[in-house]
């Protein structure tokens, strides 16, 4: 894994040090600089706990208490990774490019391309959105035979997803799932897993479980990112499926 380095010129505002913890109550301070330990924030719809989050991390960078790169930062849109950056920014400067920040599938992503060789893939792998996703497993199912009038291959590729979402490969599909789709869910995951494959390809939800593959069965990849993350902030943690829990447990 290539090394990294704060780029010279990058400094954090000075004005910015003190301001950015102006406006926040006696809790969400204390979260934002409590540093031993777990920390989990709980309160309503609106009531500030990205800002928290986002705090927090600048805070940990401007403190000197974290290197930016030595932070992963995970959240679930597009969107609230944008709004978490540019907060970031604003309070440290172009330092906050240096954080591993984004959505869980963007994270995932970026550590697959890193490590593709492990799971016979190339760096420039393509990733499937919904309708390629839909059109493979049609081209599939009408290879085997099944009328895809009478099992849609939107229903497959939905229980495809829940397994994926769930940590579950083609060789773990739980025995009680076995007869899912009139008993040829099972083998059409394989088949469609070893398509992606030779196309260099991933689907949405590979993102998760290839990135699992890697750490699980790779100990010094594994090794080499929990050494060089020394802090995780997850935004919206109630939401984290099992891949993603599994995935934040392991780092």
């Amino acid at each position: 894994m290539p090394s990294d380095e704060i780029k010279s010129g990058h400094s954090i505002p000075k004005n910015n040090i003190s301001k950015y913890l102006d406006g926040l109550n006696p809790m969400q301070l204390s979260a934002v600089k409590a540093q031993d330990g777990p920390i989990l924030v709980l309160a309503g719809a609106g009531t500030g706990k990205t800002r928290v989050l986002t705090t927090r991390l600048a805070h940990l960078i401007a403190t000197g208490s974290a290197r930016p790169w030595s932070i992963l930062a995970v959240t679930f849109t597009n969107k609230a990774a944008r709004e978490m950056r540019e907060r970031v920014t604003s309070i440290i400067g172009p330092m906050a490019e240096q954080v591993w920040l984004g959505t869980f599938h963007a994270l995932c992503a970026r550590i697959i391309r890193r490590h593709a060789e492990l799971l016979g893939l190339q760096p420039n792998f393509t990733i499937l959105d919904a309708d390629d996703q839909i059109r493979l497993i049609k081209q599939l199912m009408q290879a085997e035979g099944l009328d895809d009038k009478k099992w849609p291959p939107r229903f497959l590729a939905n229980i495809i997803d829940n397994w994926k979402n769930r940590a579950i490969t083609p060789n773990t599909v739980p025995r009680s799932e076995l007869n899912t789709f009139n008993g040829e869910a099972t083998k059409l995951y394989i088949m469609y897993q070893d398509r992606l494959k030779t196309l260099n390809a991933a689907d949405f939800g590979d993102l998760l479980l290839h990135s699992l593959s890697i750490l699980k069965d790779n100990i010094e990849v594994l090794k080499e990112y929990q050494k060089k993350f020394k802090f995780i902030l997850v935004d919206e943690y109630q939401d984290t499926n099992i891949a993603q829990y599994l995935w934040l447990r392991l780092l």
